[in-house]
Parts: structure tokens; sequence; C-alpha cells
């Protein structure tokens, strides 16, 4: 047992990974069985659809938008540095704003001291890491879609026959959450992009396109992903004219105010709901463990702990088969008014 979780332990990244591209299959399976309900074509077929429909949409998307939005992210880069010495005046205006100038460690002369060689060597593994990394989540994501299956019941023949039976049962339920969950987190990105992109061009904010895009793709990253593309987004609006800054976080704020006491609970009726705690506390303990990238699956673990849990232990060892107030699949309950 120990050496077994060891083993994980020393896997974890490759594990995760793993995870992840389940999650992008039960996306695809799904997408190539309703495109099987709606043709003659068998689900394979249509998972090879949603494949290739993917990649053209992504090859049009370069072909045309792909230039302007290169323009647009290095606009993002040349925006920064104005930016920063545009909020270094606002500060040197102001007593307390001296103070914190004064203990940042900056070389005036050089600026700040940076190790060319140590940071182009670092970026360089970095994308050769995420473009590993992504080559390897598209690959086992379509093999697990095309053939889910033959996974299926390699995962049963590990299990004793008398059990079997049971453990297919968890299976389903998992799929069922997952896909639930991951079916709610769609939408919610899409309005998140569409309101955060529509609020910050009526403002009047350079970008907005690209950095409502941002918000919405970042928005997959719990708690975090709303901080990672408000930054850049006010940054650029400070840039521009402080008052479209404040316009921006504003913004923010108020989309993501909507997100979470409106959208989210009409997404949770119908797709899943977690203890809002546990989520909290697995993003942490899951960031602690494994990094960023166990930030990002943190949430869809958390639901299939739930899930064994209430189904392994609750209902087969405790013997308790009808959770009180229970919601969904998971069990997870919320208020009821």
């Amino acid at each position: 047992m120990a050496l077994l979780v060891l083993g994980a332990w020393t896997l974890s990244d490759a594990l995760l990974l793993t995870f992840a591209a389940l999650l992008v299959a039960i996306l695809l399976r799904r997408g190539g069985e309703a495109i099987a309900c709606l043709t003659p074509l068998p689900a394979k077929a249509g998972v090879m659809v949603i494949v290739g429909l993917l990649a053209g949409l992504i090859y049009l998307f370069v072909r045309t938008l792909g230039p302007r939005i290169g323009r647009e992210f290095t606009r993002i880069l040349d925006v920064f540095p104005s930016s920063f010495e545009t909020a270094e005046r606002w500060l040197a205006d102001r007593a307390w704003g001296r103070l914190m100038i004064d203990a940042i460690p900056v070389n005036r002369e050089n600026g700040i001291d940076f190790n060319i060689f140590g940071t182009i060597g670092g970026t360089l593994t970095t994308a050769i890491g995420i473009g590993t990394g992504i080559v390897l989540l598209v690959s086992v994501s379509i093999f697990l879609a095309l053939d889910p299956k033959l996974y299926r019941m390699g995962l049963l023949h590990l299990v004793a026959p008398a059990r079997r039976g049971r453990a297919g049962e968890v299976l389903d339920a998992l799929d069922r959450n997952l896909w639930r969950w991951l079916l709610g987190q769609m939408v919610d990105m899409a309005a998140v992009a569409i309101l955060t992109g529509v609020g910050l061009w009526l403002a009047g904010v350079p970008l907005a396109i690209t950095l409502g895009l941002i918000a919405g793709v970042t928005n997959f990253i719990p708690f975090i992903g709303p901080f990672l593309s408000a930054v850049p987004a006010v940054a650029i609006a400070f840039a521009d004219d402080q008052q479209k800054a404040l316009w921006a976080l504003g913004i923010f704020v108020a989309v993501q105010q909507f997100e979470g006491n409106v959208l989210m609970p009409i997404i949770q009726k119908r797709a899943v709901a977690l203890p809002p705690v546990l989520s909290i506390l697995a993003i942490v303990a899951f960031g602690a463990l494994f990094g960023f990238l166990g930030i990002v699956v943190a949430t869809p673990l958390l639901l299939v702990v739930i899930v064994l849990v209430r189904m392994l232990y609750v209902e087969d060892v405790l013997g308790d088969t009808g959770l009180v107030g229970s919601r969904n699949d998971t069990g997870a309950t919320g208020d009821r008014t």
C-alpha cells in the first residue's frame, strides 16, 4: 500500500494530466453520441466529426482572427510598461504611494535586474513542457473517447466478479456527474466571456474582445481565474485612462457577482451543486500538493471523491441509501428556499 501511494505521488503530474484528458474525453464522447442520435453515424464516427470540427474551427480562427489576436497580445505586452510607469507617477503624488515605491527594490539605472539567460532557459523549458502536455492531453482524450468501453472493462476486471456490478454503477455515476459539471462550466465560461467582453467594449477599454476571451477561459480555474483575467484588463485600461481602469475593475466585480449570485445557482439546479467550503478546501489542498494543475482540476476531483465516498462508504459500508435533502448524484445539498 505504501509503495502504491509513493508511486501515485511520484506520477502525480501524469495522473492529473490523465484525469484532465478524461474530462476532455467525456466532452468528445457526449458530442459524438449526440451526433449518433441525430444521424446514421456511429458514436466513434461522431467523435471524429467533433474532433474534425474543432480542428477546422481552430484553423479558421488562426487564419482569420489569429493575426489580429496576435497584434492585440503584442499590444498588451507593449502597454504593460507604460501602465506601470503611469501607476508609479500616480503613486508618487501621494505620501503613502512614495513609501510603496521606496520599498520596491528596483535598480534605477538598469531597471529590474533579470537573469536573461536563466529567464530564456526557463521560458523554453516551460514552453516545451506545456506543448508536450497539450499533445498528450489531446491524444489521450481522443483514444479514450473513441473506445471508452475498452478502458471501462479494463477497470472492471480489476474488481472481484461479485462486485463488478456495483463498480459499474459507480463508474456510471462518475460519468454522469462529471458530464453535468462540465456542461455547467461551459455555460458559465461562455456567459462570463460575453458579459465581460461586452462590458469592456461599452466602457471603451482597448482589446475588449481579447480580454473577454481571457476572462471566459480563465474562469475555468476556480477563485484564481477571475484575478488572472482582471489584472491585464485593469492594467491596459489604466494605461489608456485612469477612469477606464475603475470601469474595468467594476465590470469584473459586477460580472463575478452576477455569476456567483444569479448564474451559478441556476446552473447548479440543472448540473451539480458542490459544498462551497469543501470546494475551497479542495483547491487549497490540491494546489499545495500538486501546484497549478492541481488547482485547475481540484473541483472535478472533489466531485469524484464525493461520489466515491457516498456510494462506497455511506451506502455500501454504513448502509445509508437515503440521503435526506440530496439534490443530485453527489449527495450535495444546498439552501432550499
